[in-house]
């Protein structure tokens, strides 16, 4: 059983697609053997989503309580977590939960969660700034969606308020009106924490992205590229 944050013990059951470990394929930690914690179910519907599996109207793989994937994360070596979905931060107190047990790993020492933008950050940066290991294990990989994705204006800006220099803020860029958009944001609300600029490769080249970086001089912008789609087929699943 797990102690939460009010002093309660708890262990609820969460909807799971799959834990696996592989290198991480993007961000900072890019490179790094990592293991994925990859949670069931999302709040948006992204036009260009490349994990359509992990939510409805698709099931979740298996039922899971918080012990039994803790359990299954201690099965891999990696001192890395990416926490992933689908959405891992929709299930609130569940998500909370889960977050605190896995800074709980003592081999893990970091935790970085995809979030899409539109989950309010609020009750996650409180449990960060509340509960030691969690503050020190914890990143978020804030995904703010552009208007190419479908979902912008279901975008917290407040969320913005929330970062921390060792989060990450990514902009899925699949057009110039995305770009223009990407970088507004970026000197408007983003005062901590690493940009990252991933091309949409259908409609966006990598080519065309980084001449458009270089042209407007983002000196701290970085270019994200998602090495498990040129290692691996990038429909493949597990790796």
């Amino acid at each position: 059983m797990l102690q939460d944050t009010l002093g309660q013990m708890e262990d609820p059951r969460l909807p799971m697609v799959e834990v696996f470990q592989t290198v991480e394929g993007e961000g900072t930690k890019a490179g790094f053997p990592t293991t994925f914690v990859r949670v069931f179910n999302c709040n948006l519907r992204c036009t260009w989503c490349d994990t359509p599996y992990s939510y409805a109207p698709a099931k979740p793989e298996y039922f899971a309580t918080i012990s039994e994937i803790v359990e299954q994360v201690k099965q891999y070596p990696s001192k890395y977590i990416c926490l992933t979905g689908g959405e891992p931060l929709m299930h609130g107190r569940k998500s909370l939960l889960l977050l605190k047990a896995l800074a709980g790993i003592d081999t893990v020492e970091d935790i970085h969660i995809e979030t899409n933008g539109a989950i309010h950050l609020g009750p996650f940066h409180e449990l960060r700034e509340s509960d030691p290991l969690t503050g020190k294990k914890a990143r978020f990989i804030l995904d703010y969606k552009l208007p190419a994705s479908g979902e912008n204006e279901k975008m917290i800006l407040e969320n913005f308020s929330y970062l921390r220099d060792s989060d990450e803020i990514k902009f899925v860029i699949g057009s110039e009106e995305d770009f223009k958009m990407a970088v507004e944001i970026v000197e408007r609300w983003v005062n901590k924490g690493v940009p990252l600029f991933s091309p949409v490769w259908e409609t966006m080249s990598p080519e065309k992205l980084v001449s458009l970086i270089l042209k407007h001089q983002l000196t701290n912008v970085k270019l994200n590229l998602q090495i498990h789609k040129v290692i691996w087929d990038p429909d493949a699943r597990g790796v």
